[in-house]
Parts: C-alpha cells; structure tokens; sequence
C-alpha cells in the first residue's frame, strides 16, 4: 500500500461520505470496474461537486488529472496531491502531464480524466478531448466512462439528486495510435458518456429506482477484463 492508497483510504470517508448525504448520491453498474491494472475512468463534468461525488463512488483509488491552476493554490494544491492528482496546463502541449498520465496507467493504477476538459456550465455534454483516449492507445489500457447526473442543479440548500453511472471497459486495440486513432477512441468515448448520460436523464424522471443496470457498451469494444 503506498501514499496515495492510503490518503484515500481515510480521506475517501472524509469527503465523500458527507458528499453523498448531501448529494442524496446513488451509483450504479460500480462492479464494472476493473478492481486492478492500468485503467483510464473518463467522466463528465458540471460541478465543483463532481469531485468528491466519484471519488465516493470509485471502487479503488483514482489519480486525477486536474488543471494546473488547481495545483497552484497553496493548500487545496497539496490537497489534491496528497490523493494522487496531478496537473496539466489547458490550452496547451504539456509533455510533463502526458509523461505523468502514461506513467499512473503503466504502474497499474486508474488515471482520472474529465473528458471535456473544463466544466459543462450549461448542463449539457461538451465535446470530448482526446487526453483519455491518447493514454489509453498508448498504455493498451481499457477505459471505463462514468457519467454523472444532477450536479448540474445541485446547490447548498437544495439538495438536488445526483446519480453515477459506469460503462463497460472499452478497449481500442484496432485503433492507431496516433492522432487519427485518437481521434476515434475519443468519438467512441463521447459517444459512451452520452449514452450513459441520457439513461441517467431518463432514469431520474422515472423516479431513480436504486436497482437499475446501465446500457451495454457496443459489442466490438468490450474490453476482455477480469471483473470482480
């Protein structure tokens, strides 16, 4: 167990568990992720509150990926990397952030990464960067995506629902690895946090039933990974 396993082992409990009381958090299809080996989670994003809402529901330890101007806040910067994170400089070639994601992968961890590559203020899905889809090709790594619903309306006072779900593993062994091939996986993952994000739309105005499984990934990308 190192640092980070066990920052998180007691932070996780810190900051999530109150996160998801007042989130009124639910998670769904969690057993899809691989519990070990180099991985690549890409999630969406709406809201500071995403954070801590899929650091609770993560079955295992997550380094994120986090903008440079995150890092730089003296204590919230020590924070985040206390827990694994790292930062990248947005709008810009960053070899050392590159470096530093193939690395978290090809040690066996799970590489976190908001796929859009900011926030989504208007409450609906951006378009997906190709960082996921880059360390994935280059690290023969699966990707699972994990798209999130509610936080967009969630505010301190209204206690909005909010809700996770996981896809399948994708694996995009076919694929160049290249900016072409990147170019695909990262329409595959779009494609993937879409599909998961309108079952969660669809899932809340049917009342959020807790047991629910989300849609299947396509068949041509399930990745062939041992599950828990």
């Amino acid at each position: 167990m190192n640092r980070v396993d066990i920052a998180w082992a007691f932070g996780k409990p810190i900051m999530g568990g109150p996160t998801a009381l007042l989130t009124r958090l639910r998670v769904y299809g969690k057993d899809r992720v691989p519990r070990a080996g180099g991985l690549v989670m890409a999630y969406n994003h709406f809201s500071w509150i995403d954070i801590p809402a899929f650091g609770w529901a993560a079955p295992r330890p997550v380094y994120f990926l986090a903008k440079a101007e995150a890092h730089a806040v003296p204590l919230g910067g020590a924070y985040l990397r206390l827990f694994g994170s790292f930062g990248v400089r947005r709008g810009e070639s960053d070899r050392e952030a590159v470096r530093r994601m193939r690395d978290v992968v090809r040690a066996g961890h799970a590489l976190g990464i908001f796929a859009e590559g900011t926030r989504q203020r208007s409450g609906e899905l951006g378009p997906v960067q190709p960082g996921a889809a880059m360390a994935a090709l280059q690290e023969d790594a699966p990707v699972v995506c994990a798209a999130i619903y509610g936080s967009h309306e969630w505010r301190l006072g209204n206690f909005s629902p909010v809700s996770i779900a996981y896809g399948e593993p994708l694996r995009f062994k076919d694929l160049p690895r290249n900016a072409k091939g990147y170019r695909l996986a990262s329409a595959e993952i779009e494609s993937e946090l879409r599909r998961l994000w309108e079952w969660l739309r669809d899932l809340h105005a049917a009342g959020r039933p807790r047991h629910a499984v989300p849609p299947r990934a396509p068949e041509h990308l399930r990745a062939a990974v041992t599950l828990p």
